[in-house]
């Protein structure tokens, strides 16, 4: 533990850590990673803020989801000022953070960002990514190349969850170069409480495995109660999850599942002998169906235009989300098959996923969104003890998964061979912005 002295008048030394002493020098990219109680989040907004004092800074903290300001480190920001004593320089507003010097800290989820958003964080001195465990590449990709002022910084803070996740390989495994990665655990935190220190030891001594993840940093391979983690550790053992290229003489069929604030996710499939090939993977919420249509067009795909196999497959429950009718009408005007399947049960689906799984090969680049949201669809706990139930826990993970369902679903006696009609879909014509995914 360390006091840093900053530049301005009246205010104490602020403690941290001395092994986080770097977070006061400049650089790129500044990462923590560890166990729980490893002092990451705290240090880091105490830093933030004293960094904040000493000259204008705009600063985003951001994370992959984000519903409200609550989800946010608004309020340990808002802690650390009153804990500090910072109350004359900062005004802590609603969904803002305002300095004396006009420094200001901003508020968001990287998965709600607009276009508009993103190019204005072109003028960003700083973006702390927290809980960046469950950022996905996708977003890594939007908001790396976007914070390009000079001298600018990323700096990210996390607990390691899954070895495969793309925010522990690209920053843990794999960083950038000049990167300053530091692992961090409770033996860190010099303030830990005896409470704290108790239940420490206590998982230590009854449940090490458990210990090694939540608080050494420890990363798993699936997380509990995963529905898909056999057959996701069998496809990487036997080498499906890899590179599986777009083969133009075979059709492309694209299976759904829908929303609008919810995620409308869609995986790109190809038949091949006794293998489906899935070659791509997109999500997006907000938008209307001729958006997605234009993603589809813009892949460069040859869509199948067999009615038996079609282009597009939807969930049954497409019906309770659109006006129907008048919905199929305008994708099929637009050249796209369209099917939309009868109603089954969640447990009917999972099985039937489980059955087609060893026919399943995944492009690990194009899916990795995909695929590590299917790592995270687990079973949800009973609401008074605790223990998994058999019912899907619906959260964000689980729309990839239900559309791999509607694919499961979707296969047939008559997809045994590959369909023989195939023509390019032409280019959609786009009427207006009305969805019928709300």
């Amino acid at each position: 533990m360390i006091r840093h002295k900053i530049l301005l008048r009246r205010m104490p030394n602020v403690e941290i850590p001395e092994k986080l002493l770097f977070l006061f020098k400049p650089n790129r990219y500044k990462i923590l990673y560890g166990g729980r109680d490893g002092v990451k989040s705290w240090s880091i907004a105490r830093t933030l803020l004293c960094l904040g004092t000493q000259r204008p800074l705009r600063i985003l903290c951001a994370r992959e989801t984000q519903q409200s300001i609550r989800e946010s480190v608004h309020q340990l920001l808002s802690d650390q000022i009153k804990g500090l004593d910072l109350r004359e320089f900062y005004r802590i507003m609603e969904y803002t953070i305002k300095g004396a010097n006009g420094t200001e800290f901003i508020f968001a989820g990287l998965r709600n960002l607009t276009v508009e958003q993103i190019k204005s964080f072109e003028s960003l001195d700083i973006v702390w990514v927290e809980e960046a465990q469950g950022v996905l590449r996708k977003s890594w990709q939007v908001l790396i190349p976007t914070i390009r002022k000079p001298g600018s910084e990323i700096w990210v803070s996390f607990n390691p969850e899954l070895a495969t996740d793309d925010t522990y390989l690209r920053w843990v495994i794999s960083p950038p170069p000049g990167a300053i990665v530091m692992k961090t655990s409770y033996r860190d935190n010099v303030w830990l409480s005896k409470e704290s220190a108790a239940e420490i030891e206590y998982l230590r001594k009854n449940d090490p495995d458990s210990f090694e993840h939540i608080y050494e940093g420890s990363t798993r391979s699936t997380v509990e109660g995963a529905i898909y983690k056999v057959e996701i550790m069998r496809a990487e053992s036997e080498g499906r999850i890899s590179q599986v290229p777009y083969d133009q003489s075979l059709p492309v069929r694209t299976f759904w599942d829908l929303g609008w604030s919810d995620l409308v996710c869609i995986w790109f499939a190809q038949r091949s002998q006794f293998q489906y090939r899935i070659i791509d993977y997109h999500e997006d919420h907000f938008q209307s169906s001729d958006h997605y249509l234009q993603v589809l067009q813009k892949k460069g795909y040859t869509y199948s235009g067999n009615m038996d196999a079609p282009a597009i497959t939807w969930p049954w429950d497409a019906s309770t989300k659109m006006n129907r009718e008048s919905t199929e009408q305008s994708v099929r005007a637009k050249g796209f098959t369209l099917r939309i399947l009868e109603q089954a049960s969640k447990a009917g689906g999972i099985d039937a996923v489980r059955r087609i799984f060893p026919q399943l090969y995944f492009d690990a680049e194009k899916c990795a969104d995909g695929i590590s949201r299917l790592r995270r669809y687990q079973w949800g706990p009973l609401p008074t003890t605790g223990q998994l139930k058999r019912e899907p826990l619906h959260d964000i993970n689980s729309h990839p998964a239900d559309a791999l369902r509607t694919m499961a679903m979707s296969i047939k006696e008559h997809d045994k061979e590959p369909p023989k009609l195939v023509r390019q879909v032409q280019p959609p014509r786009i009427s207006g912005p009305y969805s019928p995914f709300g």
